[in-house]
C-alpha cells in the first residue's frame, strides 16, 4: 500500500509542480496586464467614447472624421481552461472567460483611443465592438474596437503631458457631467 502510494506520488508530482507553477505565472501575469490596462485607461480617459451610431458631436471647423480601431487577440493559460472544463461539467458559470474576454474587450478599446490620441482626435463615436473565438477550444479570443474619431470643441480637454510614459498621469474626474 506504501509502495503504490509512493509510486502514484513519483509518476504524478511533476504533472501537479507543472501545473501549479502554470497557474502562479498565468494569474501573475494576467494581473499584470490588469495594472497596465488601468493605467492605459486612465491615460487616454481624455478621449470620449461613445456608441451612439447617429450622433454627431460639434466638429471643429476644417475637421473630418476617420475610422480608427483597435484589435487584440489574447490567449487564456492552460491552467484556466482545465477549471473551465470542470466547471461547464456542472453548469456553472465560466468566469474564466469572462476574465478572458474583459482584458480582451478592454484592450481593444484602449489601442482603439491610442490610435485616435495619435491622429490628434479627442472623440470617438460609432463605437462597435466584436469578440470571436480563434482556436476550437475557446482558449483564444480576438477582440475588435472601432468607430469614427472626430476633433470635437465638445471635449476641449488635452491628454497629459505624459500620456504612455512608465509613470501614471494624475487624473481629475469631472462629475458635472455624470
Amino acid at each position: 500500500m506504501n509502495q503504490s502510494f509512493s509510486q502514484m506520488l513519483m509518476n504524478y508530482a511533476p504533472l501537479l509542480v507543472l501545473f501549479i507553477v502554470g497557474w502562479f505565472f498565468g494569474a501573475r501575469h494576467e494581473r499584470q496586464h490588469l495594472a497596465r490596462l488601468t493605467i492605459a485607461e486612465a491615460e487616454l480617459s481624455h478621449i470620449i467614447v461613445s456608441s451612439e451610431r447617429f450622433y454627431v458631436p460639434k466638429l471643429v471647423s476644417q475637421s473630418e472624421g476617420e475610422l480608427v480601431l483597435g484589435s487584440v487577440v489574447i490567449a487564456q493559460d492552460y491552467f484556466k481552461m482545465v477549471i473551465a472544463k470542470v466547471l461547464s461539467f456542472f453548469g456553472k458559470n465560466l468566469t474564466t472567460y469572462e476574465t478572458l474576454l474583459d482584458r480582451a474587450r478592454r484592450e481593444a478599446l484602449v489601442r482603439m483611443r491610442a490610435q485616435a490620441q495619435a491622429k490628434g482626435y479627442n472623440h470617438i463615436y460609432g463605437l462597435r465592438l466584436e469578440v470571436s473565438n480563434i482556436n476550437q477550444l475557446g482558449s483564444m479570443v480576438e477582440a475588435i474596437a472601432y468607430g469614427t474619431a472626430v476633433l470635437s470643441t465638445e471635449n476641449s480637454t488635452k491628454a497629459p503631458n505624459n500620456a504612455f510614459s512608465n509613470t501614471p498621469a494624475k487624473i481629475s474626474i469631472n462629475t458635472s457631467k455624470i
